[in-house]
């Protein structure tokens, strides 16, 4: 399985968040997503951001716990990474 989640570093409302991604592909992302009970309209293009709680049971299911550098070289070593829609907005 190639299930990525970094570090949970990022704040929002009270809480910290990572971010949960496949470097095979979107499906094994939305199969292990529903494993963990997140709802499918909460996918960010190329990821789902999770919890802490969640990320512990994500890792406890098989998900490999990976630095943020390491998450993103492989989501685009894999093709999957998305680019932000902030930075596509000036040049689409």
């Amino acid at each position: 399985m190639a299930i990525l989640v970094d570090p949970a570093v990022w704040p929002h409302r009270g809480r910290r968040f990572a971010h949960l991604v496949s470097d095979r592909s979107y499906d094994e992302l939305h199969a292990f997503a529903d494993r963990l009970g997140l709802q499918r309209r909460w996918f960010q293009g190329d990821h789902y951001d999770v919890p802490d709680t969640v990320r512990a049971q994500a890792i406890a299911l098989g998900a490999e716990a990976v630095s943020a550098e390491e998450l993103v070289r492989r989501l685009r070593a894999a093709g999957l990474r998305q680019r932000s829609r902030i930075a596509r907005l000036p040049g689409e």
